[in-house]
This record gives C-alpha cells, structure tokens and sequence, in this order.
C-alpha cells in the first residue's frame, strides 16, 4: 500500500491555509461578540486565532486549550456556550511576539485579527455596536518578517515544489528579503536541494504526497511541511501571477523557466499574498538556478562534516561559525548561503576569490570597509517590513544608516591607489548606486531617539515641516501661549482680574468682574464679544482665541495623523527607489563576505586554491578548520597538516590506521578544503588545486534512525548506497569503517565490494577509512588503489598518535590500547591482549576453540581458597551449587552452553 503522508501531516501536524478538517463550534445562541468570533474563526479553522479585545489577544475553545498548553499559561473561561463553559486564555498586545515565536516554532500557524475601529467610533452606531474585527494576517514558520522571530544571520525561506511537464521545479522565497529563486529539480536531487535550503515552511501540492518515491523525501520536513491541493500548483494560473506581480506580458526576460518552476514560484506568491491578506512585500526578480550550477551535498553529509551546524544542533563548532567572519546580518545570511552552494564553474569561483585576494593585499583598505560595515544595519529586511505596511521609523532610519556609508564605501575601494580592482568587486562597487537625496531626505526628516512604532510618534525632526513643529508648539506649550494670550489683554484692558477659562460647554473665554464687564460690553469696535451674564462675572469671547482655540483643540491628535502622513510619504519614497535600494544591500552584503573571507585568510594563515575543470585533487599541507581552530583554543599544540593527492593515477586512497590517529580527521579536512575552495574562499592549506567536484558524498558515522526502524549498519548501508547509485568521475566520496556494524566477514565483504566498485564502476576521486587490513590485498589489481596509513609510534610500551598520513599500510590497529586510554578495567584489558595473541597466532577456529576452553572465570572460582574447616564438627552436606559443578563436564561444553550454566550458578546463589 502506498504511504499517504497528506494525510498524515494533515491528522498529525498543524495544517496549511487551505485546510478544513478543524472544527469550529456553531454560532447558534452565541452572544453577538462570540458570534463574530465565530465568524472570524471558521475562516481560519487551520490556525491559532488571536482575537484583539483592547489591549490582550484572547483565544477560546481549542485554540485557548492548545495555546495555554503550548505556551505555559493559565488556561481560564469566559462565559457558555451551547450550555458549557468557553475555555479562554490571553496575551497582552505589548508582547505577544514573544507567545507567537513560540507557537510558530512549535509547529502552530496564528491568524492575527485585529480591532479596525476605535471603540468609540464603534458607540457611535448604537450602544451594543461591535467594534469590527479583521484577520490581518497568517503567521506561519514561512512568512515572518519581525526581527523578534528571526535569527539575523540566517535566511528563512519559504520553499514549494510542483510538478508539471513530466518534471519538478523547486522554488524558495524568502519573505524578510525578498530573495527569490527557482530550479529545475530532479527526484532523486530534490533531497539534496532542500537540505541545501533548509526551508522554514515546504509547500507541496497533496497529489506528491501520496506519491512513493518521494516518501521519504517529505517524511524527513513532516513538521515544516504545508500541504495545499494541487489545483493551486496550476502551471498557467502561476504564470499569470507571476507576470501581474512584476507587470510584464511573458516571463521570458528573467530567463527560460519550465512549467515546474513556474508552478512552484507562482505558487509561492500566491500563499504569500493569501496569509498577508492580500498584501505583498517587495519580492525580487526571479533569479535560476541551472541544474548542476552548485555542487551537490546531500543531507548525511551535510549533517556528517557539520557544515552550518554541528550534530547536536548548534552552530558553535560548525563549519560556518569558525569561517564566519562577517559584520552584518545579511552578509552572515550570504555567507551561510554560498557555504551550502559551493560553484561548480572555475570562472565564477575565480571571480569571488579574486575578490577575497584584492582585501589580502590591502589590509587598510580591509579594515576601512570592515568598520564601515559595521555601521550599516539590516537594510534587506527594513526593506521588506516597509513594503508590508508592518515598518517602524526605525526601518527607514536604517535604511538611512546603509546607505549613508555607500559613498565611502565606493572611494575607499575604487581610490585606494592600489593595483587595479578586480572586476567582480568593480560590479559590486557600481550596484551600491547612489543615494545621496534619499539619505538626505531621511536624515532631515527623522528624529535622533525613535521609537518602535509608527503610532507612537515623535520621530520627525524638528524643522522638517512647519504645520508639525506649530502643532507640536500647540500640543507642548498650550499653558504658555494662554498665559500669553491672557497678559495681552491685561494689558489691552487695564483689567488685572481678567482671566482666561475653559469649559465643556464654551470652550476657551475670557472672564472679567461684573462690574468690569460693562466696560467690555460698551466698547463696541473692541475685539471682545459677549458670550455669558453671570451674577458676578462676564464672559467673552475674541476672534484670536477662537482661533487659538480651534489650533489647540486635538493638536495632539493631529499632530500624530501629519507624523504618520509624512511616514507613509517617506515610505512611500523608500518603496519607490526599492530595486536600487535592494541591490545596494546585496552589494553591501557581498562586501561584507569578501572582506570577512579575506579577513578569515589573513588571521588563519589559509591560501587561494587553483580551482579547475579536471579531475585533479592534491593537496599540500591541508589543515581541519574546525579542529586547527579548536586546538588553538585550548592550547594544545599546532595541527598537524597533511598532503592529499587523488590525481588520476591514485584516485582512491585506503587508508589504515588505529582509532584516533586521525583518519576521519584527514577524511573530513580534504571535503572541507573542497567546498571553502568552490565557494570561493581561501583554504587551510599550503597549497590547493581542486578540479570542480559535482557532488560531495560523506560517510563518516552513523546512529540509529529508530524513528523509521533503522539500525545503526542500515543507516550505514542507506548512505552508502546512495553513494554508489550516484557518484560520477567527477565526484569526491569520503567513506569511513564500512560494514563495521555487521559479522567480521559480512562487513570485510561489504567493505571489499564497495572499494572495487569505486575504482571500476564510479571512478571518482575517494578516501577509504578501514580497519579492514585485508583490503590492502587489492593494490595488486586496482591500479588506481593507493595504501596509505595514520603513523604511530611505540615507545616504552606506550602508543605515540603522530596523526601523519603516510604511504604504505597499517600492519595493527592498536585497537586494545584505545581501550586502555577509555578507561576499561586492567583485567579486561589484560584478558584481551591474551586473546588477541591467541588469535594472531594460529588458525582462527583452532584459536577460538581453545580460547572458549580456558574460560579465565572457570579458572578463578578453581584457584579459590577453600574455606577453613572446623576441628569439631561434621563437614556440611555439598551445596547445590557445588552439587552441579560436580555433574558438569567443562571440555564437553559450547561457549554458549557454558555461559548458560554460568547464569544458572549465579541464579542458585
């Protein structure tokens, strides 16, 4: 029976928009705020909804249940429904990103509905009026744009896969950026490329779901995966969004797509303007991917050689946090994306490390743009929050911030009087563009101390705009031009009693004495009009403090609504410079990958590589990036380098050796060095020259998969599979203690069979770990099969670990002294060295049969002392123990059968 993961994504994991199988109470008997609720509600059956009253979020029924649970907060009720009590809980407005970083990140998908009126608009249809209520917005893992859920230095990426044509086409987006690329995919590729990805939130049409081949594929993204039905994925509905979302007639100017690809990335427009309700941020154009553009690396060895992070998960100790460099956040989110892409073609690797070698030579220049670097904030996503309507004046400061340091940028690298810049920088420095009115615009108009939000005001500088700053003057010092007001016309009058009120009812007027008043009311052509008698006080009322009046009555109020017009205008200036304004954060980005890789080469002592067309592969002096840094650290000594040379004559190394002299060192540092060099970095290395490999192949250890039944040696058989079926001449395969985790001659003859298919059948550039010594035998009849071995050296008794690689092979393994390095006991230890001379020398079934023999337990309970017996008394009748040792015959016993009566004595005592 085919597995059917739709469904099971759909009963087990929270589902995507599109979903119904939620259910939602009915409304019948509601209150008229629950029915709205409801209402609301039944929309989004798929999601949390987070339902705005005042200054909480309140949620009800299962979301209130499923949220206080997820969330660790008090679960409480409010009010009936249907003749039972409504479970609610809530979270204050002030912080609810915090409660929704965690439900999104525990697989949950919230819809934010907001308040669309104030209350007091809500009283002016009537008093039990509705305040009305709106979904704004679906957050899910795919779609965040607040900094507050997102990690600065890596991308979240929105990925889709469709079919269509008799293909696949695989596109991602990231919606904080606006980054958005596709690429034709293969089935048995799509594995790698989304390891490459690592998607926030997958979509896949449900028709895939069900399909077996692809089984596996989307088990392994269960928890990120939205499945949607696949008449959304429609290859000309797509299309048409495509061309309205850059307004164009045919998509033929950003490049050849296929039907899959065009699918996939109109699809994912298409979810992202559904959960944004309608809204979209700036997307970028819709950049390829050629097949076979970035070498392949599959999800084991990704995981295997700990490239962004290690195996427990952190990114301390990955590959990326030790070549991690970078000052910015989005120059830390290019960096990890062109770690998990290295190039396969020499004149783009060449370009970006001519680019790292021009920062090597011009250390000041170096330093100038690191530090300026420094002063640029996250421009990308700023971007992306202003397109969306979600930005703060904080965003458009900065955007002001970057761009304010493009012009030095630009002089530091194209005037630095050194020897010409290479192209690929010259580009970078010519798409920082120019951005001089902008940045002056923006530095005018904002303020110094901002604040979060655009509601909250305060952010225009004084001086900006007139009307604001009169506004801001009548808001702040109303007391003080009353007061003002008030001393002219004490002046005017002679009336020192004068004074000037206000009231509900008249609004702002002056008040003199009764008897004073008179004196008002007979000056006809004065400004004073009479507004009130009162037995003893006169009121009036002037044109100016009318007008006065009228300037201060909601200054405040109005002062906000022109902050917030000129906000939108400012945005609205930002959005339209948004593509040049882009290009400038990517080109600031670039800047900030090349001067930290060149940073990195400097500080580490690493070199440019050669990289080529060809099969070459030699390596001298290569050095473990992560474990030279490591040992630095701690203090324990300089790492030893090592040569490696795969050329064609010696394409497969054997190496030999005892456990932790360095063999999956050595096997791991060569991968390493090969990615940093085809993504365009220097290499821990005296010198590199790499002929492009296509697809990487790692396995270097392995632990149960216990989540799909797997041992430990199936995982390994798995893995090496998929090497085998996979890798071409142009490939690299690190492979370490094949069959290990089988019988001793199922694993040599597993080991045997995969070492010759590589050689024959694969013929790619390969370093085989054994501890196998048997396999050396094959030099004689693979000619491109060569021994090598981790030296060591004996002294006094002890085992020297030289971690040198060396031609020639191990003669042992010194397997028993690793044993005594980890601690266990002497007798052990002892006993294992006797049967290890046992074994090595003679005929092994004679050996193992003498061996079980002489078993040492047997031996020790003989050499027990006797009790001493008493003078006095009878000897006691044989125990029962002592009753079967006198029926048992020790030489005509298994082993087998002489452990079971060894548990049989031990069961009697």
């Amino acid at each position: 029976m085919t597995p059917n993961l739709a469904t099971a994504v759909e009963t087990e994991a929270p589902a995507g928009p599109d979903a119904t199988s939620a259910s939602v109470p009915d409304d019948s008997g509601a209150t008229p705020m629950m029915a709205q609720y409801l209402s609301i509600k039944r929309e989004h059956a798929d999601c949390i909804l987070f339902y705005r009253m005042g200054d909480f979020y309140e949620l009800f029924f299962d979301d209130a249940v499923k949220a206080a649970e997820a969330l660790d907060i008090a679960l409480t009720k409010r009010g009936k429904h249907a003749g039972e009590d409504i479970p609610m809980c809530g979270v204050p407005v002030h912080s609810h990103e915090a409660y929704l970083a965690k439900l999104i990140r525990k697989g949950f998908k919230v819809a934010v509905c907001e308040q669309m009126e104030d209350p007091a608009e809500a009283k002016k249809r009537g008093g039990k009026a509705l305040v009305r209520r709106e979904a704004v917005r679906i957050v899910t893992p795919g779609t965040i744009t607040e900094d507050s859920l997102l990690d600065s230095r890596r991308h979240n990426y929105l990925a889709a896969v469709a079919d269509a044509g008799g293909g696949l086409g695989l596109a991602w987006l990231d919606v904080s950026t606006g980054a958005f690329t596709c690429q034709p995919v293969e089935e048995r590729n799509l594995t790698h490329a989304l390891a490459r990805l690592a998607p926030g939130e997958l979509l896949a049409p449900d028709r895939l779901l069900q399909k077996e081949s692809l089984f596996e594929v989307f088990t392994e993204y269960r928890d990120r995966l939205s499945p949607l039905p696949s008449a959304r994925f429609d290859s000309t509905n797509a299309g048409k969004r495509l061309q309205a979302l850059y307004g164009v007639q045919a998509l033929d100017a950003f490049g050849g797509f296929s039907r899959a690809e065009v699918a996939a990335a109109g699809t994912l427009v298409d979810y992202v303007e559904l959960t944004q309700k309608g809204k979209l941020p700036r997307i970028g154009a819709l950049r390829r991917m050629g097949e076979g553009a970035a070498m392949e690396i599959d999800a084991a060895t990704r995981r295997n050689l700990e490239l962004a992070e290690t195996l427990t998960g952190e990114r301390k100790g990955s590959l990326l946090q030790v070549i991690d460099r970078t000052v910015t956040g989005a120059g830390a989110r290019l960096l990890a994306a062109h770690l998990s892409a290295p190039l396969t073609e020499p004149a783009e690797i060449d370009a970006r490390l001519d680019a790292v070698q021009f920062f090597v030579e011009a250390p000041t220049v170096r330093e100038d743009v690191r530090e300026r670097l420094k002063r640029c904030p996250d421009v990308e996503r700023a971007l992306s929050r202003l397109s969306l309507g979600r930005g703060g004046p904080r965003d458009l400061a900065n955007v002001r911030d970057a761009l304010d340091q493009v012009p030095g940028l630009r002089v530091a690298i194209t005037e630095s009087g050194l020897a010409a810049v290479p192209k690929a920088l010259s580009a970078v420095c010519e798409r920082l563009g120019r951005h001089d009115v902008l940045v002056e615009r923006l530095a005018r108009a904002l303020d110094t101390d901002l604040p979060m939000l655009a509601r909250d005001g305060g952010f225009i500088a004084p001086g900006y705009h007139p009307q604001l700053d009169e506004l801001r003057t009548l808001r702040d010092e109303s007391k003080r031009l009353i007061a003002g007001l008030q001393a002219t016309y004490i002046e005017q009058t002679g009336i020192a009693s004068l004074k000037v009120k206000h009231n509900n009812v008249l609004g702002y007027f002056l008040e003199v004495p009764a008897k004073q008043g008179d004196k008002l009311l007979a000056d006809k052509e004065g400004p004073f009009l009479h507004r009130q008698t009162m037995a003893n006080a006169v009121r009036f009322s002037t044109v100016e403090l009318s007008e006065l009046e009228d300037k201060i009555r909601g200054a405040a109020d109005k002062a906000l609504a022109l902050e917030l017009e000129l906000f939108a205008d400012l945005v609205k200036e930002v959005l339209a410079r948004g593509q040049e304004i882009a290009d400038a954060a990517a080109a600031l980005a670039e800047l900030d990958v090349t001067a930290g890789l060149a940073e990195l080469a400097v500080d580490r002592r690493y070199v440019r590589p050669v990289v080529e067309q060809g099969t070459a592969f030699d390596i001298r002096g290569g050095r473990h990036p992560v474990v030279e840094a490591a040992l630095e650290r701690a203090g324990d000594g300089p790492f030893v380098a090592n040569d490696c040379d795969l050329s064609p004559e010696q394409r497969l190394w054997l190496i030999t050796g005892p456990n932790m002299a360095g063999k999956s060192t050595f096997l791991r540092q060569n991968a390493l060095i090969a990615i940093l060099a085809q993504m365009g970095a220097f290499v821990p290395a005296e010198s590199a020259r790499i002929g492009v490999v296509d697809r990487l192949f790692s396995r270097v250890g392995a632990a149960d998969d216990l989540a799909r039944g797997r041992s430990t040696f199936m995982v390994e058989m798995v893995e090496t599979a998929a090497i085998l079926n996979q890798a071409t001449e142009r490939s690299l395969v690190i492979l370490d203690e094949i069959g290990r985790g089988t019988a001793t001659f199922d694993g040599l003859s597993i080991a045997w069979a995969t070492v010759e298919n590589l050689h024959e059948a694969n013929r790619c550039r390969a370093l085989f770990a054994t501890h196998y010594h048997e396999l050396t035998a094959l030099t004689a009849r693979l000619k491109r099969l060569s021994c090598h071995s981790m030296r060591v050296k004996e002294w006094q008794g002890e085992v020297v670990f030289l971690h040198e690689v060396a031609a020639g092979a191990a003669d042992r393994s010194y397997g028993i002294h690793v044993a005594r390095l980890a601690g266990l006991p002497p007798a052990v230890i002892a006993r294992a060295e006797e049967v290890l001379e046992t074994l090595e020398s003679g005929e092994q079934s004679s050996a193992i049969t003498r061996l079980a023999d002489d078993l040492p337990l047997f031996a020790a309970m003989a050499a027990r002392p006797e009790p001493k017996k008493q003078a006095a008394a009878e000897p006691p009748p044989p125990s029962p123990v002592e009753e079967a040792l006198k029926d048992m015959d020790p030489d005509s016993l298994t082993p087998r059968e002489a452990l079971e009566q060894l548990y049989r004595l031990k069961g009697m005592l």
